[in-house]
């Protein structure tokens, strides 16, 4: 019997496109609430067995054998893509440094930890144009070495790899970067809608006079830094010098760092914009599959070596583009600039009146020379009163240069792997530095149970004990590993200020379980997480369980003096869902800023959900609110506030920007009061399975194991060392 097809003929049998998105409901309803930041990089996307441990794999990697593979892979061209004057070096450092120079401080995000370049947008932004062939050129060394070596250290070596192979000596280098396999999605590029839109352009980056909004830190969406042709195109030294400030800054780098970095980056290598742009396909995401995966192919002409366009800039900073030297500082400080078209139609500086033998040489034909060129960032240096002192001091001492940007260039190729126990190699400095937040050793072995007596009978509140637990671990962040209750911060400046950490309480604790840290010999850091402990098992036995909560001794205290000040300022939340504060009012809303902290401290959708319904029946509410508090025993570890939520017999009233009541449907009566972070649990679809989940009747115990389980990764999110 033949079987009739419905389908008309002609037409796909499947359902494709916007039918099939996965951002669908999105799109239809743009209000919603996504979860999906808190969903990414799921177990099912990797390929990699269950027990794989990168960590032990690179225990097997023969490093000398990679790094020398690396330093011959500079000079071994290949045909499909020549290199500059037969070295990669340049093209690989721009890999590097802009697969690290995406990190930006305020959330941590960005980076060259995961290997993200990889993936779209990265892979395809303007500013990595060109950079799918850095990484091509690396297969064969990844092929070779497998699971033992990740591409996100991959890349960041071969970085290093390039500057060692040009007469530089590194700082060092740290293996431990863990790859992703598809991309990010928590983080936030900008709101423009095309790439290199300008300041003036619907979805504006900037406000004000010329306010970066946060977290960015890039000038434009699709750049990494800032525009080289200057602000929005439009060259002009001293303008871009305040973008530089700004951007660098975000970066976590400073005047002498950014001074370094520019030149430093510059001094070998050279730009591409020796032809029409126009005649380019398209960027990676959008190329043809017959291109492999590549982008910006030209396909009308030779479009490789001296044929190359990338940046629309063409040209070399230096004489010797493939030595490390001090060439850079001698001819921007020797020569007179003048503004210039590149063929490609860019703005750039070139010299006046150079000697014919301190322009660079042709990259395919060194018979031929050619003008070094300057960016606007470049002419920055040497224009701006602060940036110019700088230069001038590294170009008078080479070797205090050689040494601020080798430093500089580890800071930004690791800020964002974390502190130092995580780094692993052969390479690892000796040298502890402060923006590696550094926290001393702690005692493991001591009589904890002796502890957790003192603590029991210190009169503190079951409130005032987790509260203060949560406050020192909330600020962790799985986007660079910073913050966390080891080293005990939040008795420091500037955390303990900082408003969300109710000063007054926390002075209050302080002074309580400082002395019994003492008394122990033991950290304050270790303290506080065992009070937070000890609290919550008082309120599980107050909620008719009998359960323990899991302890891992061995914090250390930092000292002022290992604290950056600055640094730690962007750890500051301004909100704080679990706790139900906010420091003030904000466009975003508050359930929102509960997605992307749960999404920073590593929480999943479930264990976000748990914690904000134990910690509202537990009675932590910053300053003591009652919002959400959806419990008649507060204090006891309970499943009240999911029972109460998913009551139909309740009603929820607005009553203000962000304050409801909770009413009994029948006699009006207000029962509770809440705000949208304690509702989004019970009107989001999703939240709301979860929530009704912990609100069955054969759920009670579950929900105290999970909220256990989940208090204890946030508890012991920073250590590393186990």
């Amino acid at each position: 019997m033949t079987q009739q097809s419905n389908t008309p003929k002609g037409q796909c049998p499947v359902m494709h496109g916007s039918l099939t998105s996965p951002n669908m409901a999105k799109e239809w309803w743009p209000k919603t609430l996504n979860l999906d930041i808190l969903h990414q990089h799921d177990r099912k996307t990797n390929p990699l067995d269950d027990g794989f441990d990168y960590r032990h794999a690179l225990k097997q990697l023969d490093v000398d054998a990679l790094k020398t593979d690396l330093k011959h892979l500079m000079t071994n061209s290949q045909d499909w893509w020549p290199a500059d004057w037969g070295h990669y070096g340049g093209l690989m450092i721009r890999m590097a440094w802009h697969s690290a120079g995406s990190y930006r401080t305020a959330d941590g995000r960005g980076g060259g930890a995961t290997g993200n370049q990889r993936f779209a947008p990265l892979n395809s932004w303007p500013d990595n144009a060109n950079l799918d062939k850095a990484r091509r050129l690396l297969w064969p060394i990844k092929k070779k070495y497998g699971n033992a070596i990740s591409w996100a250290d991959l890349m960041i070596l071969a970085g290093n790899m390039a500057y060692e192979s040009m007469g530089l000596k590194t700082f060092g280098f740290a293996f431990g970067r863990e790859d992703i396999w598809h991309p990010e999605k928590d983080t936030y590029w900008g709101a423009e809608t095309e790439w290199l839109a300008t300041s003036d352009a619907e979805h504006s980056r900037y406000s004000g006079e010329r306010d970066l909004e946060n977290p960015l830190a890039s000038v434009m969406m699709g750049l990494i830094y800032v525009n080289p042709e200057g602000v929005d195109g439009n060259p002009d030294p001293l303008k871009t010098a305040q973008d530089m400030r700004v951007t660098f800054a975000r970066m976590a780098m400073n005047d002498e760092e950014t001074v370094a970095l520019t030149a430093g980056g510059h001094t070998v290598g050279k730009c591409h914009g020796n032809g029409d742009a126009g005649k380019l396909s398209p960027e990676p995401e959008g190329a043809a599959i017959e291109d492999q995966g590549f982008g910006w192919m030209n396909h009308q002409a030779r479009g490789v070596g001296r044929d190359t366009v990338t940046s629309g800039i063409e040209g070399a900073w230096t004489t010797n583009p493939t030595q490390w030297d001090n060439g850079y500082f001698e001819l921007l400080f020797k020569y007179d600039w003048e503004l210039k078209k590149s063929p490609a139609g860019a703005w750039q500086w070139e010299p006046i009146d150079i000697a014919e033998e301190d322009k660079p040489v042709d990259v395919e034909d060194p018979s031929i020379r050619h003008n070094p060129i300057m960016t606007d960032a470049d002419m920055a240096l040497k224009m701006d009163p602060d940036y110019r002192a700088i230069a001038e001091r590294y170009y008078r001492d080479p070797a205090l240069f050689a040494d601020a940007f080798s430093r500089a260039w580890f800071k930004l190729t690791h800020r964002d792997l974390g502190p130092k126990q995580r780094y692993i190699g052969p390479d690892v400095p000796n040298e502890e530095l402060i923006w590696q937040d550094p926290i001393p050793a702690g005692k493991r072995d001591y009589d904890v149970d002796a502890v957790k007596e003192k603590i029991a009978a210190s009169g503190l509140s079951v409130a005032e004990l987790i509260a203060t637990a949560w406050d020192s671990a909330r600020t962790f962040r799985q986007s660079d590993y910073r913050g966390g209750a080891n080293g005990a911060r939040i008795r420091l400046a500037p955390q303990n200020n900082w408003a969300g950490n109710e000063p007054e309480r926390l002075t209050k604790v302080l002074a309580v379980l400082e002395p019994i840290a003492a008394g122990f010999g033991i950290s304050v850091a270790d303290v506080i997480v065992l009070a937070g402990n000890v609290g919550l098992e008082q309120a599980i036995a107050a909620g008719g369980l009998s359960l323990s909560v899991p302890f891992t001794a061995g914090r250390g205290d930092a000292t002022q003096e290992m604290t950056d000040v600055e640094s730690f300022e962007v750890l500051e939340p301004l909100a704080d869902g679990f706790r139900n504060w906010q420091k003030e009012h904000y466009s975003v809303k508050p359930e929102e800023l509960l997605l992307d902290r749960a999404q920073l401290m590593g929480l999943t959708a479930p264990e976000m959900t748990v914690l904000i319904g134990g910690l509202r029946v537990l009675g932590v509410n910053h300053a003591g609110s009652k919002h959400g508090v959806f419990t008649d025993n507060v204090g006891a570890l309970s499943n009240d506030f999911f029972v109460n939520l998913t009551d139909m017999n309740n009603r929820w009233v607005p009553t203000g920007r962000n304050s409801y009541h909770i009413c009994d449907r029948a006699s009006g009566d207000v029962k509770w009061t809440a705000t949208r972070v304690d509702l989004v649990f019970g009107s989001n679809s999703i939240l709301r399975n979860y929530a009704e989940f912990y609100a069955q009747d054969d759920n009670k115990e579950k929900m105290a194991r999970d909220f256990i389980a989940a208090w204890t990764k946030v508890m012991n999110a920073d250590r590393f060392d186990v």
